[in-house]
């Protein structure tokens, strides 16, 4: 009896130790810290960011349609100009001129019309008839006058020279008879309404001369075609303007066009009207704006569509030529389920998981599909239900079914400043 004790006694000693180790290994279990968020449902975007190049809204040379030498410059680079405005004169002198000589004989066709348009016909002949009569008259006395003294000379009874006299008043009278004749003879054949046209293509003629003439002058005048700012003057007070070559050039930067290249798969849900904002590169505030052109074709070198914001341009901030950011939304999807990026996790085979807190306070690695992406939020279209835990701090390298402690944002590091306290 007392050798069986002495046996068991090592024996209870054994397994109760081995009992004892048990326990202070499950009791030695780590507890990791980790911070928890719920997962929500909420409205989510798809936005499409790309850098893009700032244009003006419009843009305008002037170039002018004569050439002569700059008189007067009325505006600098840096003036802020109206639509119209007057902006330089050149020399128009030798144009001023022609103009007034135009003007002249335009006024001149134009009364002449205006008197043969009044005029009547019928009394133009009437009077033309009556003018013939007389003439017709004077001639046959004037006939009657040679016949006479003719006779009296060859009977001695006159002298030579009467004779002389009357031979050229009977010519005098032929003539003026022969020139009624042909002015009745020229009213009988052509009508008033003839005249009248006549008259007419004359007065238009003048008056397109007289029209191109004052035109010529006007091109002298260089005014502003839009509403905006002078960007260059390349030109200075004397030198000559050619025709066709920019003497100044204005924009309209009240609102600014960023044109982006997107790739195709990410432009295809853009459209017209999109909310979009520009982010300038200098880091200030961004500005708000809309997409207002998608291109409908792909640009065969770089595969790429372009897109056009137009965003308001406070107090002129946003300078043509500079590189911005620009951010669309190609769709809204609301009721998504979504988290905070920190919260997804990369597998080794490329999956994404996170690590969901159960009310067992254990960490269950789910895997999970992904949409739709913001910097402060991620779609979860399966894996994850609204209103569970997911471990946002703390996740890293934490295997399924680890013991975790839920601890508050800061928690962790009050703690540790009491125990260095301590």
């Amino acid at each position: 009896m007392c050798k069986m004790s002495l046996w068991f006694v090592p024996v209870c000693l054994l397994v109760l130790g081995s009992c004892g180790k048990k326990a202070e290994e499950k009791e030695a279990e780590p507890i990791v810290p980790v911070q928890v968020t719920a997962a929500r449902q909420d409205s989510i975007r798809r936005i499409v960011t790309a850098d893009a190049v700032l244009y003006p809204l419009n843009q305008a040379s002037v170039t002018p349609k004569v050439s002569a030498p700059v008189r007067k410059f009325y505006v600098n680079r840096g003036d802020h100009v109206k639509e119209g405005q007057l902006l330089a004169v050149l020399e128009n002198r030798d144009l001023s001129a022609a103009a007034r000589e135009s003007k002249g004989l335009y006024e001149q066709a134009a009364a002449n019309y205006r008197a043969t348009s009044a005029a009547t016909l019928p009394v133009q002949i009437t009077t033309a008839q009556a003018n013939l009569q007389a003439a017709k008259e004077a001639l046959d006395a004037a006939k009657k006058l040679l016949d006479s003294r003719e006779q009296l000379y060859k009977e001695n009874a006159l002298a030579r020279r009467q004779v002389d006299e009357a031979q050229v008043g009977y010519a005098q009278a032929r003539g003026q008879y022969e020139t009624a004749q042909e002015q009745l003879r020229t009213l009988q054949s052509v009508g008033k309404e003839e005249q009248i046209k006549a008259a007419k293509a004359q007065a238009d003629a003048s008056e397109a001369h007289y029209s191109g003439a004052e035109a010529q002058l006007g091109y002298t005048e260089i005014r502003s075609p839009i509403t905006g700012v002078i960007t260059d003057r390349p030109v200075w007070e004397g030198e000559m303007a050619s025709a066709g070559t920019p003497l100044l050039t204005v924009m309209d930067v009240s609102r600014v066009v960023a044109r982006a290249n997107v790739p195709l798969d990410q432009a295809s849900p853009l459209k017209v009207g999109d909310e979009a904002s520009i982010m300038p590169s200098d880091g200030s505030e961004e500005v708000q704006g809309k997409v207002i052109v998608v291109s409908p074709a792909v640009d065969a070198n770089t595969t790429t569509v372009q897109v056009w914001v137009e965003a308001v341009n406070p107090q002129e901030r946003l300078k043509p030529g500079a590189s911005v950011r620009v951010s669309m939304v190609a769709a809204k999807v609301p009721n998504a389920v979504v988290v905070p990026p920190s919260a997804l996790l990369p597998t080794a085979e490329g999956e994404t998981v996170v690590m969901a807190v159960g009310s067992d306070s254990l960490a269950h690695e789910k895997k999970v599909e992904i949409g739709i992406r913001e910097p402060d939020k991620v779609q979860i279209l399966s894996g994850i239900s609204p209103g569970e835990q997911v471990i946002t701090v703390g996740g890293l390298g934490l295997e399924d079914k680890a013991k975790v402690n839920i601890q508050k944002p800061g928690e962790a590091d009050d703690k540790g400043a009491e125990k260095g306290e301590k």
